[in-house]
């Protein structure tokens, strides 16, 4: 058999056409020279860490018992690796190689929740383009995003790292990071395949309890939920990552109704399925499997094509075939479609595509001249969302002292956020930072912490468990609110730094309270007595219950976590260097038991009128109803005013459109950016529909005192939806057209679908 390894080698690599009949050709005569053994090993996704170090990788590799790795990110150790897959195995079929490359790899930008506050497709593209880059640059093919999940949850760790509650928004931006990362090829250079994730429903799960269950109609499913993948993949993406839920009792790992019928049948997927992080295990807890063996045959035959971080299908899949519970037919399938994308990869043209020529590899992997800082500056700006003005405290002056207070002031691991891939903390520029930067010998800035994140030890130890990621001040709280307040009353302002550590908005870090910690809010109480203008500067990964911190502040500025120049950012938007003009894209509730709270909820039949109240209609009795800020709000230093709606139609014949179209101004004195949204909503329907929902929306730049039409076209696929038969319709009748700055405040028009 080792006589026969040049031959094959020759038969494998040279180049092969990027078709799809070249490839079919190709793999489907490569699995007829594989064994069961090899076929199986193609199977498996390992990941390099403590229970697979390097030599035993080596034995695996040897043996052909891996088909791709992750959590390898630095060109040395990929080469070392693709290196022995062509000199020990057999076949020699290339590894590939991949990373949660979510919001950027070496240069972080902001967390994906931030990047849709920019309601700016151009900036998503640019963080796909950049990220794609920098992570082909290392040697990887694959990243583990985008993440499309829906959430309507803010209690949700993962929040942090999907786009928000809205199906539309969410499906434009998807698409566009897929385009962005995979570009024409992801066998190109500086391209890499992606991996949508988590298919599906994940962000729905109960409670927001990380792992826990989804249950929904069908109706609700193809509607909100479903959309954004189904984006995604027609936008090319090449793999999906099967979700950790269970959706309406199956566990997606076996859920062959969702990953055959309507993955495969329905939509025509031709790409990989990777399970989620040792998920084929699982299929036991969630009580579907009765042991090791039956989870790999469930998972197997309901269309899990790659297990990730188990042993389970080199170790259980021979057996199964050879009882004949799992036919080779199967194991076939799934084999191919790991070889199709790693022909699409262009791996078998190249297995060091991605690496470059020996000897090119960085002298040193975290070379500041590997970052992009103007784009992660510029991107940054756009996400930042002004929540609150009053009087004009903002911008501030480069002048007098500052005092910046807070426990995130001057971190540079927070700032990052969450699956910050390969960013290095110490590159990081942290509001304390940047303030210095923007005021250089113009103003005195003073610094204190304040407080730490949180005073409770528990929650201090949780967040250190698996990396040191929050420091704790040793000093006495008392202690550091005086240190505080000493500096804060000699100041003209106070910029307080508040919010959640990146570990507190995280995977398996969901919150029953999304109030801030206490430790930060005694705080602010305290910063308040002393009547100085108080600015307060949110970093978080969630939307946050913040009603008492709206009453106390002067302005606030959500800033996410906004990356490696998040620092520089915020203070271009604190000092008026640049004009805030994102959006919010998940509202804020004012406490958590109005949660879920997002502003396309269907119609009920007593609803709540905030004019004229009444007992018997659906709202709560012991609060104010509606959100703290609603979806798709954000302020700015100027002010922009919208004409009427005009209709360049009253009615929309069903082959037709028109068009929608409002006149807006920039009233104020500053030049500025903002985001015109269209929302529509169907009066009349065979089904409650939602108040509104969003079909579109622009961002404009206009100069002070400038005017600009901005124009919506309007087809039936914007009026469609799933009735009660699961057909997908639009129906005759009157519909509502709302535009405005955001989705509480509109101006409205009404055409008719004939």
């Amino acid at each position: 058999m080792l006589a026969c390894q040049p031959v094959i080698a020759e038969t494998l690599f040279g180049h092969h056409p990027l078709t799809a009949q070249a490839r079919d050709a190709f793999v489907n005569d490569l699995i007829k020279k594989m064994t069961l053994d090899e076929k199986i090993g193609q199977l498996r996704l390992i990941s390099v860490g403590p229970d697979n170090p390097k030599q035993a990788i080596r034995e695996m590799i040897k043996k052909g018992q891996v088909g791709a790795i992750f959590n390898t990110v630095t060109r040395p150790d990929i080469r070392e690796m693709q290196d022995q897959v062509m000199q020990l195995s057999r076949l020699k079929i290339p590894l590939f190689f991949a990373y949660d490359v979510i919001h950027g790899q070496r240069t972080v930008f902001p967390i994906t929740l931030g990047l849709a506050s920019s309601w700016d497709l151009d900036a998503v593209s640019t963080v796909g383009r950049i990220s794609a880059y920098e992570a082909a640059d290392d040697g990887l093919n694959m990243t583990w995003a985008p993440m499309v999940d829906i959430t309507r949850d803010p209690r949700w760790g993962r929040v942090s790292e999907g786009f928000g509650e809205d199906t539309y928004l969410t499906s434009q931006m998807g698409r566009a990071m897929v385009l962005a990362m995979q570009g024409r090829s992801p066998a190109e250079r500086y391209n890499v395949m992606t991996s949508v994730k988590h298919f599906a429903a994940y962000g729905a799960v109960e409670g927001g309890r990380d792992y826990n269950s989804v249950d929904m109609s069908l109706q609700r499913l193809f509607q909100d939920y479903l959309p954004g993948y189904k984006a995604a993949l027609d936008a090319g993406s090449g793999g999906v990552m099967v979700a950790l839920n269970s959706l309406n009792g199956v566990p997606a790992t076996a859920d062959s109704w969702l990953l055959k019928d309507v993955l495969r049948s329905s939509w025509g997927f031709k790409g990989i399925t990777i399970s989620d992080h040792g998920a084929i295990k699982e299929l036991m807890q969630h009580g579907v499997a009765s042991d090791p063996r039956d989870a790999v045959r469930i998972a197997i035959t309901s269309g899990v094509n790659m297990s990730m971080s188990d042993e389970y299908y080199s170790n259980y899949l021979p057996g199964l075939v050879k009882s004949g519970a799992v036919s080779e037919m199967e194991i076939d399938d799934a084999v191919r479609h790991v070889l199709n994308v790693k022909y699409e990869m262009g791996l078998f043209n190249d297995p060091d595509s991605h690496l470059g020529p020996k000897g090119s590899d960085p002298i040193n992997t975290n070379a500041e001249s590997r970052l992009h800082r103007p784009q992660a500056r510029d991107v940054a700006r756009k996400s930042l969302v002004l929540l609150k003005n009053r009087l004009e405290t903002l911008p501030l002056k480069k002048s007098g002292t500052i005092a910046v207070i807070g426990p995130l002031a001057d971190s540079k691991r927070d700032i990052m956020g969450s699956w910050s891939a390969a960013g290095v903390a110490g590159q990081s520029i942290t509001v304390l930072q940047g303030i210095r930067n923007a005021v250089g010998d113009k103003a005195v800035v003073r610094f204190q912490k304040g407080a730490n994140v949180t005073d409770n030890n528990g929650i201090q130890a949780f967040l250190n468990l698996y990396e040191h990621a929050v420091s704790v001040d040793p000093r006495p709280a008392e202690k550091m609110i005086d240190d505080a307040l000493a500096i804060a009353e000699k100041s003209d302002v106070i910029v307080a730094v508040v919010g959640e550590s990146q570990g507190m908005a995280h995977e398996a870090s969901s919150r029953s309270d999304i109030t801030l910690p206490p430790s930060q809010r005694r705080l602010l109480d305290a910063l308040k007595t002393t009547g100085k203008p108080l600015v307060m500067v949110l970093m978080n990964g969630r939307p946050l219950a913040l009603v008492k911190e709206d009453e106390q502040a002067d302005a606030i500025l959500e800033t996410w976590f906004s990356g490696t120049e998040g620092g520089n950012a915020i203070a271009d938007v604190l000092f008026g260097d640049y004009n805030p003009s994102g959006k919010l894209p998940m509202s804020f509730p004012r406490s958590v038991g109005q949660i879920p709270i997002y502003y396309n909820h269907l119609q009920t039949g007593r609803p709540y009128d905030f004019q004229h109240p009444n007992k018997y209609t659906s709202h709560y009795y012991d609060a104010a109803n509606g959100p703290l800020y609603p979806f798709g709000y954000g302020l700015s230093y100027t002010r922009f005013t919208l004409s009427e709606v005009r209709l360049s139609s009253k009615n929309l014949a069903r082959n037709g459109s028109i068009n929608a179209s409002v006149t807006v101004t920039n009233s104020g004195k500053r030049d500025g950016a903002t985001v015109i949204q269209l929302y529509l909503h169907d009066q009349t329907a065979s089904v409650s529909r939602p108040v509104k929902e969003l079909k579109g929306f622009k961002r404009i730049f206009l100069k002070a005192g400038e005017s600009q039409t901005v124009t919506f076209p309007i087809a039936i696929n914007a009026l469609k939806f799933w009735n009660a038969h699961m057909q997908y319709v639009a129906e005759p009748g009157k519909f509502d057209v709302m535009i405005g700055l955001d989705s509480a405040r509109t101006k409205n028009s009404v055409f008719t679908l004939l």
